[in-house]
């Protein structure tokens, strides 16, 4: 199995993730619309997985005696349930225009039109809560304290200009140790007042700017990294790296004589001489051995890097059935509090400019199938659809809720002209929003 070989496999198996992890979202979104809909009595015409454009599906059905279709269509960009009686993205003005009948959306109190708009809001949540629960029940936690990093941090340039430097240890985080494996350890560093480091066994305060996130947005180089060894743990069948003779326990010196002291080194080389073939220098046991390898098209050489726990002190924590919920929770509401709080960047010229689509997303995912990562990921994006879904725009789910709030407050309902326009409307901010965002990755490629 040639390199390239090992790279289109690599891309193809994030692809697959992202599909698999986007139809679980889209499905389970959907699903809470709908189960609402027909909790109130209200006529679901389709309840389909992926779009059938043009009328077009792999598979549909229709029960006896039902008034839905059900279907997966050919294009894998999300899917939809239409709602009778509903002004929605398919823009279908014909049925307004008729009588309004029992079964139908807009026959329905605001009550229930507001559970049935915030039913796939809460489904992502919901989902992403189990998902935290089952990850914390079956694979439990690992904490490490920050000060356990005993070679300390590898920092962007943005980072490097503020004070920090290469081997320094996160001590405190405006004077309170911290876990370095909490998802909101890298915020917490950044929206910091002030950051104690030990620098060769000194104490060390820097002080961290009110702009710290966008000179990291600016930079695009993130923060920092924890300083881990290159040192093969197993090595990829057919890979660059089983095809130059790299074995299990390696650890990786140097590239074309250059010295590679830690993994992110290590992983920018490689990145950056891509197709490329290079000398390397591996320590093997007590003995040093070279070999000529050549990373595949995208980077990258095919081993699986030896885990945290062997490397560093770890706390490992197993929750019982209960406390697995507990801690879903946690994980959830922490998550959708960061995300929340992240937003306001992306009104910033570095935070519009750091927007990503598809191509980012499939980023998010290994290029090896890894249950742990991909339920992981699943959780944050499910939080993410769930918040970006509920924002006030017309188009989305909030900008639906947003007018059915108004006529619960002011028992006055908006006309229904005002609402297709305000749907044409969102639904041209949305795509302009999908086509830069999809942009933004494209310039990145090249």
């Amino acid at each position: 199995m040639g390199i390239d070989t090992i790279a289109l496999m690599s891309t193809l198996m994030r692809i697959g993730q992202l599909l698999l992890a986007l139809s679980l979202l889209v499905f389970i979104h959907e699903l809470g619309h709908f189960l609402f809909a027909r909790l109130f009595g209200v006529r679901v015409d389709k309840f389909y997985l992926f779009f059938d454009l043009k009328g077009k599906a792999l598979w549909r059905y229709r029960p006896k005696g039902s008034e839905t279709e059900y279907g997966i269509g050919w294009l894998p960009l999300g899917g939809y349930c239409k709602i009778h009686g509903m002004i929605d993205e398919s823009l279908d003005t014909d049925q307004i225009k008729e009588p309004i009948r029992g079964n139908e959306f807009r026959s329905k109190p605001a009550w229930q039109r507001f559970f049935i708009l915030i039913g796939g809001v809460l489904f992502n949540f919901i989902l992403a809560l189990l998902i935290y629960a089952g990850i914390s029940y079956h694979w439990g936690d690992v904490e490490m304290s920050s000060r356990s990093v005993t070679a300390g941090m590898i920092f962007s340039p943005a980072a490097q200009e503020v004070g920090f430097h290469d081997g320094d240890i996160i001590w405190s985080i405006d004077g309170k140790e911290r876990d370095v494996l909490r998802a909101d350890f890298m915020r917490a560093v950044i929206e910091a007042k002030e950051v104690t480091v030990q620098r060769d066994g000194q104490l060390v305060n820097i002080a961290i700017p009110d702009d710290m996130m966008q000179r990291i947005l600016r930079g695009n180089e993130g923060l920092m990294t924890m300083q881990l060894p290159f040192i093969a743990d197993s090595v990829l069948a057919g890979s660059a790296a089983a095809e130059a003779g790299v074995q299990r326990g390696d650890k990786l010196l140097a590239l074309d004589s250059i010295p590679m002291p830690h993994l992110p080194s290590g992983r920018r080389y490689f990145y950056t001489h891509a197709g490329e073939w290079i000398s390397s220098e591996w320590l093997r046991g007590s003995d040093t051995v070279q070999l000529a390898i050549r990373p595949d098209t995208t980077g990258v050489i095919g081993v699986m890097l030896r885990p945290l726990q062997d490397i560093y002190e770890v706390q490992q924590v197993r929750y019982s059935l209960p406390e697995s919920f507990v801690a879903g929770w946690h994980k959830g509401i922490g998550t959708l509090s960061g995300y929340a709080q992240d937003m306001k960047y992306v009104f910033t010229p570095e935070g519009a400019s750091s927007l990503g689509g598809l191509v980012s997303m499939g980023k998010l995912f290994p290029a090896q199938w890894d249950w742990f990562t991909f339920w992981q990921i699943c959780a944050l994006l499910s939080i993410i659809f769930a918040f970006m879904n509920i924002i006030p725009i017309p188009g989305l789910d909030g900008g639906h809720l947003l007018f059915v709030i108004w006529e619960m407050i002011t028992g006055r309902k908006v006309k229904d002209e005002v609402l297709i326009r305000a749907q044409m409307v969102g639904m041209l901010l949305l795509i302009a929003l999908v086509i830069y965002a999809n942009a933004n990755d494209l310039f990145k490629l090249f």
